[in-house]
């Protein structure tokens, strides 16, 4: 057998079979794995299993999917590939070790003094059951016609046998609308389930508009041979009973008085028919109306009372599938707004549901394009935004949150990051130091790519800079906008002002705190700098003598 395990490693780590012939991944729910996540595409990934081999690929999705982390079109799955789909992690086994592991409790919990020794386990046990899923289908239940006293299509046994036949029935019918479903798909099967339960003509089922709040058609099946027609029920009953909220069984309603002006009861002779409202708390949510033609007094008690519960089901199934829908929409929607804020502000948000304001010590880093201006002067608007994407793609998501920094804001073509809030660190400012290295190589690979392409070089100037601020939440309750307010940050801008192109200049105290780290550094001559009475002892950092961390995999992600 094959597996994916989603989120593995994690509280959220789950097993999901591969089945023989093709798995697929996505945000849709009629994926063979269906995830709620807006870095998913609705159809994402493709997984198809033969005899020989599996093979991933990719279905032109917009994060694209990447095995080890490598970008992959399609390829061959091997035992423990890690498997990314956006943002969702998988990782592929042949095998999943499912047996219970014995764990002994701790001390506190062993017996202590005279214990009576138990039996064993073996000498005490009367009988085993399977707690698997049953094996009944709801065909081996039923009989064609049935009874002619009934419209169920039950065998003819004894009573006591077609009680627990039904109930059978009922529990493999939950079964079916248990698991979420696109709506419309839904309402068809619960009328493919009530044609093979049951002996009727026709069947429709309306559902509350929730605008309107009127009730409109979703889903119809009819006996085959039985013409086709819009509107084969009459209004009158279905809106009788969607008001009132009860059921209604005519044995002819040509007769019933309630009915006289429904013009559609006399031209379609409907002699026989239910209806019942469907309604899983307090409010009817539609109707399902079932009627059989040229036929009165068809309908038994027995069943009113099974189509009744029947009915129950599929109420609830719909509003399941409607709340399943709503969740996921939720999701979705929540996921959009998350990216709006980097991921540790996103877990302080999970964790405490606020952001107040803390005094802390941050390093702060300012990266900024070097002679930016002039170079966009000859570029198309667009073609900047895309330059733009790309650069902070690499620059912001493989290097400054791989560091654990948190993104304050971007300015233009120059980025705003800090490390030492929300969360602090011991390593804070040396985790700082190794990301700006990491810029500045990545940019040169960038470079050598971009060149290829036709496409302008570019260069970056940084500062870095250490010391006090106060970070939370600046600005209203509403309106969420992480950020650090003090000398520091400004400070920080200017140190970034003084480097020149591929230059990464840091302050005093930022080299007080990574001394034990031993980068190679230049003093530099002081400096005076807008906003401070003295001048500041700068250090510039011999970058290309460090070596850069950053996975060589990570530039390709902007082609």
């Amino acid at each position: 057998m094959f597996y994916l395990i989603y989120a593995p490693n994690t509280t959220q780590e789950k097993i999901h079979q591969l089945m023989f012939g093709v798995n697929t991944i996505g945000r849709s729910t009629d994926n063979t794995i269906a995830l709620a996540d807006e870095s998913l595409s609705r159809y994402h990934a493709e997984i198809t299993v033969t005899n020989e081999r599996l093979v991933i690929k990719d279905l032109q999705s917009l994060n694209h999917t990447f095995v080890n982390k490598a970008k992959i079109n399609q390829c061959e799955l091997k035992n423990g590939d890690l498997i990314s789909c956006g943002n969702v992690e998988f990782k592929f086994f042949q095998k999943v070790d499912t047996t219970p592991k014995t764990i002994n409790p701790p001390a506190s919990l062993q017996p202590v003094g005279d214990v009576k020794e138990e039996a064993p386990i073996a000498e005490t046990i009367i009988k085993q059951f399977s707690t698997g899923p049953s094996s009944i289908k709801i065909q081996d239940l039923l009989d064609n016609p049935g009874r002619s006293d009934s419209l169920l299509r039950i065998s003819q046994r004894a009573s006591d046998q077609r009680k627990v036949d039904k109930l059978k029935i009922l529990l493999e019918v939950s079964k079916q609308l248990s698991s979420p479903e696109e709506p419309d798909r839904l309402l068809e099967k619960i009328l493919d389930l009530l044609f093979e339960i049951m002996n009727v003509d026709r069947a429709v089922i309306l559902m509350v508009n929730e605008t309107s709040k009127q009730l409109e058609h979703k889903a119809v099946k009819l006996r085959p041979g039985i013409p086709q027609d819009s509107q084969f029920y009459s209004k009158n009953i279905t809106n009788y009973v969607y008001i009132n909220g009860t059921a209604i069984l005519t044995t002819d309603a040509c007769l019933d008085n309630r009915f006289n002006e429904s013009e559609s009861i006399f031209v379609q002779t409907i002699r026989a028919s239910i209806c019942i409202p469907l309604k899983p708390r307090e409010e009817v949510i539609g109707v399902l109306y079932v009627d059989n033609l040229s036929m009165c007094d068809v309908y038994s008690d027995e069943d009113v009372e099974f189509l009744t519960t029947l009915a129950n089901q599929a109420a609830i199934a719909i509003d399941n599938a409607k709340l399943y829908k709503k969740i996921q929409a939720e999701a979705i929607m929540r996921n959009k707004l998350e990216r709006f804020f980097p991921e540790a502000v996103r877990k302080k948000l999970r964790e405490e549901g606020t952001l107040g304001i803390v005094d802390t010590e941050v390093t702060a880093l300012f990266a900024d394009i070097s002679d930016f201006t002039k170079m966009s002067s000859t570029m198309h608007p667009r073609q900047v935004i895309t330059m733009l994407n790309e650069y902070f793609e690499v620059i912001v998501e493989e290097i400054v949150f791989r560091y654990e920094g948190t993104l304050e804001k971007y300015i233009g073509d120059a980025l705003f990051a800090i490390w030492g809030a929300p969360y602090r660190k011991p390593d804070d400012p040396e985790l700082a130091i190794q990301a700006a290295i990491d810029m500045q190589w990545a940019v040169l690979k960038l470079n050598q790519k971009w060149i290829q392409q036709g496409k302008q070089p570019i260069q970056i100037h940084i500062g870095l800079n250490t010391g006090k601020v106060a970070a939370g939440n600046i600005g209203s309750e509403k309106l969420i906008q992480y950020a650090t307010i003090g000398d520091t940050t400004n400070v920080t801008s200017r140190i970034c002002n003084v480097a020149t192109a591929g230059e990464i200049v840091i302050s005093q105290t930022t080299c007080d705190r990574i001394q034990a780290r031993n980068f190679p550094l230049e003093k530099m001559p002081l400096v005076k700098v807008k906003g401070q009475d003295q001048p500041l002892q700068l250090y510039r950092l011999m970058w290309h003598l460090c070596p850069s961390k950053q996975p060589q995999v990570g530039i390709g992600h902007g082609a």
